[in-house]
């Protein structure tokens, strides 16, 4: 992980650390104390992990732009579902899985811009979307991406990885239609 990009950043995102601290999250990994030998002047933060993080949080609430991860934990995959789609940001979402039509319905029923399927928040090569749905999105165009999709097309961007053993998965983009 490099640098964020300024201080006041590194200032912002140490807040959300803090602030997830004090609402009552279980810090599990701590990089705000991270030094590297060389590197004094950078703006750099380790990474963060958090568990047991509610929706009522900020860290959960707000897109932080920096090495922070928030775990929420819920009973079973309707309530993960909703979690995504109910939120006001769509950048990404991810689901493990083994079970083929589990991650289908994910894919087809996740409101978000970016889909994993057995991989973490899914960072598409170049000629896919990167970028979200909802508030996460900047613009009425993808930063890639076929530009003559126009602008009435939401892109989902669906990454998938499968378990030794088991047949192969596919990547697919299906443009939809939207208004």
């Amino acid at each position: 992980m490099g640098p964020l990009v300024t201080r006041e950043h590194l200032a912002k995102v140490r807040g959300y650390v803090d602030d997830g601290v004090a609402a009552g999250a279980k810090l599990v990994v701590d990089g705000r104390g991270l030094k590297l030998q060389g590197y004094e002047d950078g703006y750099f933060l380790g990474g963060c992990l958090f568990d047991d993080v509610t929706t009522d949080m900020k860290i959960y609430k707000e897109e932080i732009f920096g090495p922070v991860l928030s775990v929420v934990r819920v009973p079973d995959y309707e309530d993960a579902l909703k979690l995504v789609n109910d939120h006001e940001y769509g950048n990404g979402a991810a689901i493990f899985t083994r079970d083929g039509d589990a991650a289908r319905a994910f894919d087809r029923d996740a409101k978000a811009g970016m889909i994993g399927i057995n991989v973490p928040i899914p960072v598409p090569v170049a000629f896919h979307s990167f970028g979200g749905w909802k508030r996460s999105v900047f613009g009425d165009r993808n930063v890639y991406g076929m530009e003559g999709v126009g602008f009435y097309t939401k892109m989902k961007t669906t990454t998938a990885r499968w378990p030794t053993g088991i047949r192969a998965g596919a990547q697919f983009v299906m443009p939809t239609t939207g208004s």
